[in-house]
């Protein structure tokens, strides 16, 4: 299995944003993955769907042997991409299912109705196991939208006191990964 890192919107050098190139260290350094893909996405601060779903499919190569880990935008981009595609499985880290009253937000074309609802039995389907992790303090996402997701979705939610947008490493981020890890391992054996 293979984990592929997604950004939110306004990282135009993800090694040096946020918690991306730590995780990306720490997962390679531990090496319970065969590859870990972290790379700077195109469209860095407007995040469009038209853009980020076809370079995820070309040049990040998301397939059914992929873990994505998706931050915030990058949420929103791992769920509709498995509205069409199938990965391992999804980490899904400050997500939301609106476009919380942003004009910004709107025109990147992930949520309805410019976006098209969302197709959640397609994302379970597709998606081999899915959890979702919350910042109880979240400045920018309230609670209910993670849940709304995560009940929409019937996978998990981990909600984490004092991690705001999780904007910060911790190791929490790395439990999640391997959790869901294991959780896709498991589904794919059942499969077969």
């Amino acid at each position: 299995m293979r984990v592929v890192i997604l950004p939110g919107n306004g990282c135009d050098d993800v090694r040096n944003a946020n918690w991306y190139g730590w995780m990306a260290s720490r997962l390679e350094k531990e090496g319970k993955f065969s590859e870990v893909v972290l790379q700077d996405m195109p469209d860095p601060m407007r995040a469009r769907r038209s853009i980020w779903l076809p370079f995820m499919l070309t040049t990040l190569k998301a397939d059914a042997t992929t873990l994505l880990v998706g931050h915030s935008s990058g949420a929103e981009a791992a769920m509709r991409y498995c509205e069409e595609h199938r990965v391992a499985g999804m980490l899904l880290v400050s997500a939301c299912h609106t476009d919380l009253g942003h004009e910004s937000e709107r025109a990147a074309g992930y949520y309805p109705p410019s976006g098209g609802e969302w197709q959640w039995d397609k994302i379970k389907a597709n998606a081999g196991a899915i959890q979702l992790i919350h910042g109880d303090d979240d400045p920018f996402i309230a609670l209910d939208e993670p849940k709304f997701v995560a009940a929409s979705l019937g996978c998990e939610l981990v909600v984490r006191p004092g991690r705001s947008h999780f904007f910060t490493p911790g190791d929490d981020l790395i439990e999640a990964v391997y959790a869901v890890q294991r959780a896709a391992e498991a589904a794919a054996s059942a499969e077969s």
